[in-house]
């Protein structure tokens, strides 16, 4: 399974737990609610600003979104 078709499964199933429609995270994100479809389906990749973003507004890793683990769980912050 390619990155895309994991990224596009997993942001579904993070929009389905909160059961928030497309446009509220769109709106957080600050693109498009299209933009947003694009991801869900697979056709369009955000760049990793935008991907920051959604993991922080799901409260999961990137590394969960993007399939390189099946822990959701984001890292803790490395402190200064």
């Amino acid at each position: 399974m390619c990155m895309m078709d994991v990224l596009s499964k997993r942001l579904k199933q993070c929009r389905s737990k909160t059961g928030l429609p497309q446009i509220k995270i769109a709106i957080y994100c600050d693109i498009t609610e299209r933009t947003y479809q694009n991801y869900e389906l697979g056709i369009r990749e955000p760049k990793i600003s935008i991907l920051m973003r959604i993991a922080q507004y799901y409260g999961v890793s990137i590394d969960y979104l993007v399939g390189l683990t099946d822990e959701p769980t984001p890292y803790p912050r490395a402190s200064k």
